[in-house]
């Protein structure tokens, strides 16, 4: 997958249609279920996507001025504007996710050239404005799997699989004492290892399965270890 943020948009329009295409699928019964992320509603998580457009923006205007803009206002501020979006009707929950995908489409088209060298900060640290655009890609389409909605792994394309799979691995190897494993996609020799590979189990099976498992999203039915025996546990990911 491209690394070049305006290229990536095009990645990024495509996964936000997906993500509409279900939130309109929805009536206020299904938007008050549970979601995959413990205490959160479908609601919850369409008002976190909303806002989460609105902090890139914030980040892709800070990258553009020069103005040291925070991502949220404050993590409480950050919660309590998702709790306060989680219970509207389901129109005004698409109409939020249609306008705030609209301003960080527009956020990043303001960007001059030289912007993309910033270094903005996150809610977890430093970020180079240049990954801001794969930052948003990446909340889509993790949380349309939260929604629970018939969005799994296997929607995901091949390439945003792989890039996100390889990034995961490496943030689990960087873990203290992360459990050893060998990950292998289907039809490739190609692996990924984290921890001692030595003697290490092989889990195998699509990348897209690989990465939703590593990230708590899949309970990795459709992977095969080698030898027999029950899967690692991976570490948390945020």
């Amino acid at each position: 997958m491209t690394t070049d943020p305006l290229l990536l948009m095009g990645e990024v329009d495509d996964a936000t249609s997906r993500l509409l295409r279900t939130a309109a699928s929805m009536d206020a019964a299904d938007l008050a279920c549970a979601s995959l992320l413990p205490g959160w509603t479908r609601g919850h998580v369409l008002a976190h996507l909303a806002r989460n457009a609105d902090g890139f923006v914030n980040l892709l205007t800070a990258a553009r001025t020069g103005e040291p803009l925070p991502m949220y206002a404050s993590p409480a501020a950050r919660t309590a504007d998702i709790e306060a979006g989680a219970g509207r009707p389901p129109a005004e929950h698409l109409d939020d996710l249609r306008r705030s995908a609209d301003r960080f489409s527009e956020a990043v088209a303001a960007m001059p050239v030289e912007a993309w060298a910033a270094t903005v900060e996150t809610r977890r640290g430093p970020w180079p404005a240049a990954l801001l655009v794969w930052g948003r890609l990446r909340e889509i389409e993790v949380h349309h799997l939260d929604l629970a909605a018939a969005y799994g792994p296997a929607d995901w394309s091949e390439a945003f699989a792989h890039r996100l799979l390889h990034e995961v691995a490496a943030h689990h190897a960087d873990r203290p004492a992360p459990p050893s494993m060998v990950l292998r996609f289907d039809g490739s020799r190609h692996e990924l290892v984290i921890g001692d590979g030595t003697a290490a189990p092989v889990i195998a099976g699509p990348a897209p399965a690989l990465a939703a498992w590593l990230i708590g999203r899949d309970g990795g039915g459709a992977l095969a270890v080698t030898p027999d025996g029950p899967l690692p546990t991976p570490p948390e990911w945020i």
